[in-house]
């Protein structure tokens, strides 16, 4: 079993029923989620030793949120406690034509103010396999950027594997200031994941591919992982390929490179999509997986796109499917019979 240490913000999410829009809504569903939360849930179902990292605040919402996470085998031991307020965010699912849409209500949330003496990251790392984090993470203050790089910089001291997961959010920052904080931060990473938007905008590539019309052709991406492996000495560069057919209709496959070898996955044809909420993370989880259980990387990435694949099926932010699940769709189970 391996440890796994994840840091980040976990937001009560607030969805409206089906597929209602925010002005219909009388009544929110209820859940809990955000970027490295969704990761460490994903790692601890496929039998990891799971550890997430954030402060939470000491009220009722607080501790249900930490409860959420120790539902699914999540560690919590190193959870702050205290701070103003849980971060929120409010959920429309979209359908067809029509666009899913988040709006955040985050800011002076627990994470975002905490100081780094809240964590003794040194501790936290020690004994660990594996150190994964998002670009939401620096984006959410200067005090999370700051825990970030901290964070970083234990892991390496304990020989960690660091992967990053781009994910460039607009409502949070701007292009300029997230490669200000960003591109500092590749030093320390070792598998680097994220999809063109989060290239460009993160770290300033762009690859030759144009996703908003459905051209995901993998040979535009080899220039931008051969230059970005190249100037980071990133072990692995890692990107998902989503074709956007509509909000219910989605092509999805990945794309990997060692330094040397590119392999691109099998493609999955999502329709209809229950909630894609959550599905890059699950990507992540999976990526992390399949190289901890040694898997090489061809099969590591055709787990991580399974998982993917079968996260966009269920609703919430947690992928809450187990490895054999998984390694079933991988392996060409895409059937969707009843199991009896």
């Amino acid at each position: 079993m391996s440890k796994i240490i994840t840091l980040g913000e976990i937001m009560l999410r607030l969805s409206t029923p089906g597929y209602t829009r925010f002005v219909q809504a009388n009544t929110f569903n209820v859940t809990y989620g955000g970027g490295e939360a969704n990761v460490a849930v994903s790692c601890a179902n496929y039998g990891h030793d799971t550890y997430f990292i954030s402060k939470l605040p000491k009220n009722e919402i607080g501790q249900a949120a930490l409860n959420h996470l120790r539902r699914f085998g999540v560690h919590t031991d190193f959870i702050a406690r205290g701070g103003e307020r849980l971060g929120i965010y409010y959920l429309e699912s979209g359908a067809a034509m029509r666009p899913s849409k988040v709006i955040y209500d985050r800011t002076h949330s627990a994470i975002a103010e905490a100081p780094p003496s809240d964590f003794d990251f040194d501790k936290i790392m020690e004994g660990a396999n594996w150190f994964h984090w998002s670009g939401i993470t620096p984006a959410i203050s200067d005090n999370a950027a700051e825990l970030t790089r901290l964070a970083c910089e234990a892991a390496k001291r304990h020989h960690v594997t660091i992967s990053v997961d781009l994910n460039f959010r607009k409502k949070l920052w701007t292009s300029e200031k997230a490669q200000t904080i960003m591109r500092p931060l590749m030093k320390y990473v070792d598998v680097c994941i994220g999809n063109e938007e989060d290239a460009q905008l993160c770290l300033g590539f762009k690859p030759q591919a144009d996703v908003m019309k459905g051209q995901t052709d993998a040979e535009g991406y080899k220039g931008i992982f051969t230059t970005m492996q190249k100037e980071f000495g990133f072990k692995y560069v890692i990107s998902t390929l989503r074709e956007s057919f509509s909000a219910s209709h989605n092509g999805w496959k990945a794309m990997i490179y060692d330094g040397k070898d590119f392999y691109i996955s099998k493609r999955y044809d999502i329709e209809p999509i229950i909630d894609r909420v959550g599905g890059g993370d699950s990507f992540s989880g999976g990526i992390i997986h399949g190289f901890l259980t040694k898997k090489p990387m061809d099969e590591a990435l055709e787990f991580a796109v399974a998982a993917s694949a079968l996260k966009h099926t269920i609703n919430g932010d947690f992928n809450m499917v187990s490895a054999e699940e998984v390694e079933a769709l991988a392996e060409g189970n895409v059937s969707g019979r009843v199991q009896r």
